[in-house]
């Protein structure tokens, strides 16, 4: 159980849920009215820590430099929404939505609560419970801040935005390869032989030569020809490498929202000397 003492530890310090999960950091914590001691603990979850969800702390415990509850992630995120700047109080409609979201007996909470020397909350002549102002939780964090018991300074508070930039996946791009058959056409000469016949006549000079053989004979002669055919072979040569990269590209975006501040007003002085 966390003590009063330990109340500035708690504060402003992350909140862990069992599993190691971090739910948020420790907002404001809230006493019960009846035993003084802490119960309730506000825990700032979400984007940039814009909500605010409610845990019990009655059975969390400070780990080193954080505060963990015995409750998923999840299951904190999701109580019922409690309007904190309402008076600094939980009321009993409040605490009841909340005790039934974390499964807590509210009967035995009760009982718990209204044992001798707990503080206890009222009591009816027929021993059922009355409800009374003390049946509700005190925020501690915020008597602190505006000063009550004796601090006649009032303090005006006012919201900020934050605003950041969240990655998230948008599309996937791939490199994917195939073949594909492509018709080629080129022109290449090819050569052939053909037969021509030449005659010539008897000269002085060949006239030994023509007289050579018999005078009346048979006789054969035969000449091969030849042509070329065009022919075409393939091969793979590697002709470019391609990979993909990303560029990061910077764009401006307006975020517009909306935030509250308090304003003070004056009853009752004089204007002139308020001036001087």
């Amino acid at each position: 159980m966390i003590t009063q003492e330990q109340i500035p530890t708690v504060l402003d310090h992350p909140v862990y849920d069992t599993d190691g999960n971090k739910i948020g950091d420790a907002r404001h914590v809230f006493l019960d009215d009846a035993t003084g001691q802490p119960e309730w603990v506000s825990v700032k979850t979400g984007l940039f820590g814009t909500s605010e969800s409610f845990v019990p702390i009655r059975d969390a415990s400070i780990v080193e430099d954080h505060l963990e509850v015995p409750y998923p992630k999840n299951t904190v995120k999701d109580a019922p929404n409690v309007d904190v700047d309402a008076g600094g109080h939980l009321s009993e409609d409040e605490e009841h939505r909340l005790y039934e979201h974390y499964g807590i007996d509210w009967d035995a909470a009760w009982q718990q609560a209204n044992q001798p020397g707990a503080g206890g909350w009222a009591q009816t002549d027929t021993g059922e419970r009355a409800h009374t102002d003390t049946s509700e939780t005190t925020d501690m964090s915020r008597s602190a801040e505006t000063g009550v018991g004796g601090d006649d300074a009032m303090t005006r508070s006012e919201e900020r935005m934050h605003v950041g930039a969240e990655r998230r996946e948008v599309g996937r791009a791939r490199l994917r390869k195939y073949v594909v058959t492509e018709d080629v056409q080129q022109t290449v000469p090819v050569r052939r032989e053909e037969v021509r016949v030449e005659r010539e006549p008897i000269t002085d000079e060949n006239r030994d030569a023509a007289l050579s053989g018999p005078d009346i004979s048979e006789a054969e002669h035969e000449v091969t020809l030849h042509e070329e055919r065009p022919v075409a072979e393939t091969e793979t040569v590697p002709v470019e490498r391609v990979r993909m990269t990303t560029d990061e590209r910077t764009d401006e975006e307006t975020v517009r929202g909306k935030v509250r501040k308090e304003k003070i007003d004056t009853e009752g002085i004089d204007e002139d000397r308020r001036d001087r």
